[in-house]
């Protein structure tokens, strides 16, 4: 049969991963969005890039549109110019095929730096092919994930929350005041506190040889003269130095 302490070491293991699992539970729509919008960025990532390159290529489909009407009127010009009657419609021939050239010269320009940004872009995707391919699976796979951890969760909460009240009841009501009231105290809900390396794991508060002795040799019920946890140290360590 366990002693009073084993069960309030017990006790203590199972609150502490409830309470753990509850900060889970209670912290899952929160840790969802943080999921949802590290996704969207690195989605939008990629999109961005996509939407980069469909606005190149169709702004080069544009200017290409744009330089065959350019021509349509640098050949009408060229007539008007090869058919002048005088100076001013020779001029005017002139400065018209003049203009149309410098229109299809930005013109040009424009689809040269187009080009550019395609090749680019389609550069940058074929290197993250298998992440644009799988974006969405991914995101899927990284929620199903995400549903199926949080379910276990509240199913082992359940559990512990039935099994909890199981060794609860083993404790005798006095030092279940006294565990109660540690546990309502503390901010780590902390009430039975491990010995390492001679201190006090909950305050690091060095202890007393004669205590640690007596806890690794006894069952008695301890505290912490700095934080009033009760001790316990692990069995392996009560058994070297029983040894």
């Amino acid at each position: 049969m366990k002693s009073e302490l084993g069960i309030l070491v017990e006790l203590q293991k199972t609150d502490t991963r409830i309470r753990q699992l509850k900060e889970n539970i209670e912290s899952a729509e929160e840790r969802r969005a943080e999921i949802e919008q590290e996704f969207e960025k690195h989605a939008s990532s990629i999109r961005d890039i996509q939407t980069r390159r469909d606005e190149a290529r169709e702004s080069k489909t544009s200017l290409e549109a744009k330089i065959a009407e350019v021509n349509t009127g640098l050949e009408r010009a060229n007539r008007n110019l090869k058919n002048a009657q005088d100076n001013q419609q020779y001029e005017a021939a002139m400065k018209e095929i003049d203009s149309l050239n410098k229109q299809n010269s930005k013109h040009e320009t424009g689809i040269l730096e187009n080009m550019e940004t395609i090749e680019e872009t389609e550069a940058i995707l074929e290197e993250r092919a298998d992440e644009v391919n799988n974006l969405e699976s991914d995101w899927e796979k990284q929620q199903k994930e995400f549903d199926t951890a949080l379910a276990a969760d509240r199913k082992e909460f359940d559990e512990l929350t039935k099994e909890r009240e199981k060794v609860f009841a083993q404790v005798s009501p006095k030092l279940a005041s006294v565990y109660n009231r540690l546990v309502t105290r503390s901010r780590d809900g902390i009430a039975v506190a491990a010995v390492k390396e001679e201190s006090c794991s909950a305050c690091n508060m060095s202890l007393r040889k004669q205590m640690i002795v007596e806890l690794k040799t006894t069952d008695q019920i301890l505290t912490c003269e700095s934080c009033t946890r009760i001790l316990y140290v692990n069995e392996e360590e009560s058994v070297e130095a029983a040894a």
